[in-house]
């Protein structure tokens, strides 16, 4: 514990250069003290298994200072008042130790001024858009747990991927990244130091085998490989150069660590835990209107767009010597960045999402309806998908071709699954033949069995899906307290999923927002809810007692779809919906729209529209080639604005 707050304080510390109110000197320690909190919050007290850790008696001061500032975990950033280190203690909510410090009294007010340091200060503090650090202006943008993992395996040659045990990222505005869900929740700030305590460790387990510091030391006390290394290392983590101020906090870390135990590797590994869970690691600091490290910036913006990872040494290199300003500067780095196989699963992580292909993997059917339906079969679903992209985007195909493609990558159980004969190997290329009733992702199981439920389709579903997904078209929720309930087919009324769905129709208060999603998924009832091709709707009845036999019966299926606002729309099944989207204007438009939310971590506003229809044109232009989306969104104006890099400034590494 004590370790970790001792690199928890010089985390922290890097979010202002000003220096830190002592803990103890502002008496706030000895207030827990007389408080006696030490006696439960201890390694071996009642309440050893909280977040809540005292230091052991007689620890140094930097200890305590260091205890204080790991404190920030229990603070509420947003609103200090509801903070856990104040309610707890006052008993103003339950705790089990009963009430500590009395409400009102002036050793609350004492605590309570430290939580606010710690909330205006603290390593929770970080916003979104702003941290303590940052000037006026200043956005910063949290690496997402895929970042974080590559980033921490090419900075430490870390492959455990310690953020796939974070606490889950929230969509918003159809992704992951977007800049006003990445708040700094204690339970994350927690996460990101035991990580950075485990990642350290490992990186010196057995020597620095990862070749972290360019030097050999002569001893623990050698200054010059110590200043290197910090240097070095500095400039790769936070991808940019250290300021002296961090230099010099870095350099007194590490001798403090390596004197303590006379370990230059020891030092070493001080300096790597603290700086992987400072806000600069975790964050990619833009910067703001003076220009400060713009040119670093850029750099990080081009690396987490096309490699979801940090930039290399070459990329930094480049920024060094101010290479990447201009937009002809860029357009070459990104051909050469898009030609690395690092860009390949980094435009996957972005397709994962766009599509939400996770929801097919974790999608839950019906045993006895759909035996077949395995996590092997899921699976194979997604990788389907995933192989049809990559071939429109690495082989320069037309994109709009994803919505009508005849021919699909299958295995032996989806060719099963399709009623097509089994491919000679696993993700042949299969053309399809017209009596398939399918093309492109509207056809394939991870988009039709992703958007249905265990046992029944759901046209509500996939009507959302296309609205949302590939037009763009916000849905809203339905209205509180609003029955979605549909009723049940019966022996005396067999109805089909359709029929009951006319529902919404019918109701005034659905009618509005069903109309825009049922029809689109009406046109898509041939296929069931694993994505089977069907003629006739299979309803099951159930007796009228335990031992009645459940009765099957079969019924007619109108697949009479339409997609409202787009002229001329009506179709029958994947193949005809794919064509009225690949040559609509809003869809193809909305590929651009996603991507620029994707690369931008927020939604486009009434100020951008002019970058989407420049970024459109481009896009059009090529062909509709992919490739060339992501060199005109490289090279726009948007891409560097806020930045300010000064022509004059060529700062090296």
């Amino acid at each position: 514990m004590i370790r970790r707050a001792a690199c928890a304080l010089i985390a922290f510390a890097g979010l202002a250069d000003a220096t830190d109110p002592a803990f103890f000197g502002a008496k706030v320690y000895p207030v827990f003290e007389a408080a006696q909190c030490r006696a439960c919050h201890a390694s071996d007290g009642v309440a050893s298994g909280t977040r809540l850790h005292f230091p052991e008696r007689g620890a140094s001061a930097q200890d305590i200072q260091s205890f204080g500032l790991s404190l920030s975990v229990l603070v509420d950033h947003v609103d200090p008042s509801k903070s856990l280190l104040r309610l707890k203690p006052t008993r103003r909510i339950p705790h089990t130790g009963g009430e500590r410090i009395k409400p009102g009294s002036d050793e609350e007010r004492i605590l309570t001024e430290w939580i606010q340091y710690l909330a205006a200060n603290g390593a929770g503090a970080a916003r979104p858009t702003q941290t303590a650090s940052a000037q006026p202006g200043e956005i910063v943008r949290r690496l997402t747990h895929s970042q974080y993992n590559n980033t921490l395996h090419d900075l430490l040659g870390d492959s455990t991927r310690p953020a796939s045990h974070f606490p889950s990222e929230d969509y918003a505005d159809g992704f992951k990244n977007q800049l006003r869900m990445q708040d700094m929740p204690p339970v994350l700030v927690e996460a990101y130091s035991a990580a950075a305590e485990k990642a350290a460790l490992n990186a010196f387990r057995n020597g620095d085998t990862g070749h972290l510091i360019p030097c050999k030391a002569a001893s623990a006390r050698d200054t010059v490989c110590r200043d290197r290394f910090v240097r070095s290392f500095g400039l790769r983590a936070f991808r940019r150069p250290l300021s002296e101020a961090e230099f010099r906090r870095y350099t007194a870390a590490f001798t403090a660590q390596a004197d303590a135990s006379a370990s230059f590797l020891e030092g070493a590994r001080t300096v790597v835990e603290a700086m992987v869970q400072s806000p600069h690691f975790l964050f990619h600091v833009e910067a703001g209107p003076a220009g400060r490290w713009a040119d670093y910036a850029i750099a990080s913006r081009l690396s987490y767009l096309l490699w979801d990872t940090m930039p290399d040494q070459a990329l930094l290199d480049a920024a060094a010597k101010g290479e990447l300003r201009t937009p002809a500067q860029r357009q070459r780095w990104v051909q050469r960045m898009l030609d690395n196989p690092l860009a390949h699963p980094a435009l996957d992580e972005f397709f994962n999402e766009w599509l939400r292909l996770e929801k097919v993997l974790n999608a839950a059917k019906d045993r006895r309806r759909y035996p077949e339906f395995t996590p092997e079969l899921a699976a194979a679903m997604v990788e389907e998908t995933r192989r049809l992209l990559r071939h429109l985007v690495w082989d320069d195909q037309n994109f709009t071709d994803f919505f009508t493609a005849d021919y699909a990558y299958l295995n032996a159980d989806l060719a099963d699954l399709y009623r097509l004969p089994p491919p000679g190997g696993e993700f042949e290329l299969i053309h399809l033949p017209a009596a398939a009733h399918r093309a492109g992702i509207l056809g394939e199981g991870s988009f039709l069995a992703a958007n249905a439920g265990p046992i029944e389709t759901s046209p509500t579903a996939r009507g959302i899906f296309v609205r949302e997904q590939f037009l763009c078209q916000h849905v809203p929720p339905p209205p509180p307290n609003v029955n979605t309930n549909l009723p049940e087919a019966s022996e005396d009324k067999p109805t089909t999923r359709r029929q009951r769905l006319s529902e919404h129709v019918d109701n005034p208060v659905c009618a509005s927002c069903h109309r825009l999603m049922d029809p689109i998924g009406f046109g898509l009832e041939n296929y069931d809810a694993i994505g089977r091709y069907r003629s006739k709707e299979s309803i099951q009845i159930a007796g009228a007692d335990a031992k009645a036999k459940t009765r099957k019966i079969d019924l007619p299926l109108d697949t009479s779809g339409e997609v409202a606002g787009i002229p001329d729309s009506a179709f029958t099944d994947s193949l005809h919906l794919g064509a009225i989207l690949a040559n609509s204007r809003v869809c193809r438009e909305c590929i651009v729209r996603q991507m620029f939310r994707y690369a931008y971590g927020r939604m486009e506003t009434a100020a951008d529209q002019d970058t989407i229809q420049a970024l459109f044109a481009g896009f059009r232009d090529s062909g509709f080639h992919f490739k060339q989306l992501l060199v005109e969104l490289v090279t726009s104006p948007e891409f560097v604005r806020g930045l300010n890099p000064s022509s004059a400034a060529k700062r090296s590494p």
